[in-house]
């Protein structure tokens, strides 16, 4: 089994990958600040290792003697950095960069990165995005993502970094923090529960690829068990559903009708993005994903048990 550091374990994806890859056996660090205290995560011999993903100390003592880094951090959203487009540069990239050059010099064995299988592709008119499709985008989100992946490709040539980089599409799940501006289904079960309208952006008709979180991080352990072939590989369902759908079967699930409350689509985001899984499944095979019913379902129950 192997070594792997989760950075930003104490997020949403960060912390599911870590229960994943423990449950799965690997010996894993947690590295996060913890800012919200430390997390009881499922293995009890998780090392959890509180440290500041902006400080190069901090992130050379954990990346030491590690096999796999998983760089699952993040210091803004899609929504959030479009009010401060510089905060990501001064945040998110550079110490990405710092990052590899750290993993590159401790001889890792591999980094993944979770970049965007959305905001990267930008605004283009296609039914579905292939890892192949050309890389537009036109949020400063996006760019940020594009940028570090290319940064992955500069220490794979200088330093040999065996690096790949997870274009994930819409992750969903029962979230630990929904106060965070991301997610439009946890945080749409969270206004509900809390009796608050929900915010809707736009008219409704935007299309996304959703993936229930448990899915996904099963496909991320398949990478780790069985080493990848290409450099970039989309993680999603393959199928995509407007907002006003998910609105839809979230009145199912829940049983009941709420108000809604519309609000501007930013401007940077993307009317359609659906992904092409056809690089993943060919390498690693199909998967019995959740419908989007049993998803919703599975996380609205997860929300609401006592």
């Amino acid at each position: 089994m192997a070594r792997c550091l989760v950075v930003g374990a104490n997020g949403f994806l960060g912390s599911r990958l870590t229960d994943a890859l423990a449950g799965a056996g690997h010996r894993v660090t947690a590295f996060d600040r913890f800012s919200r205290g430390t997390r009881a995560f499922s293995a009890p011999d998780v090392v959890s290792v509180a440290g500041d993903f902006l400080n190069v100390a901090d992130l050379a003592a954990a990346i030491d003697g590690q096999e796999y880094v998983f760089h699952f951090l993040s210091t803004t959203t899609p929504a959030t950095v479009d009010g401060d487009p510089t905060i990501d540069l001064r945040t998110n990239v550079s110490q990405s960069i710092e990052l590899l050059a750290l993993c590159a010099r401790a001889r890792i064995r591999r980094l993944f990165y979770a970049s965007s299988g959305g905001a990267i592709y930008g605004p283009q008119p296609r039914p579905t995005f292939s890892e192949t499709a050309p890389l537009a985008p036109v949020s400063p989100y996006g760019i940020g993502k594009l940028t570090v992946e290319r940064y992955l490709d500069y220490y794979a040539a200088t330093e040999g970094l065996s690096a790949v980089a997870l274009r994930i599409s819409n992750p969903y799940g029962a979230n630990p923090n929904p106060s965070k501006r991301q997610g439009i289904i946890p945080l749409t079960l969270n206004r509900i529960q809390q009796g608050e309208p929900v915010v809707r952006m736009g008219d409704g008709s935007m299309i996304r690829d959703y993936i229930h979180v448990d899915d996904l991080v099963r496909r991320i352990l398949r990478m780790v068990d069985a080493a990848p072939r290409y450099r970039a590989y989309n993680l999603g369902s393959g199928r995509g559903t407007s907002v006003c759908e998910v609105l839809d079967t979230v009145r199912r699930v829940v049983g009941r009708e709420f108000p809604v409350r519309t609000v501007p689509k930013p401007a940077t985001f993307v009317d359609q993005v659906v992904l092409d899984v056809s690089r993943f499944v060919d390498e690693y095979g199909d998967d019995d994903d959740l419908s989007l019913t049993e998803g919703i379902t599975r996380t609205w129950m997860e929300m609401t048990k006592a």
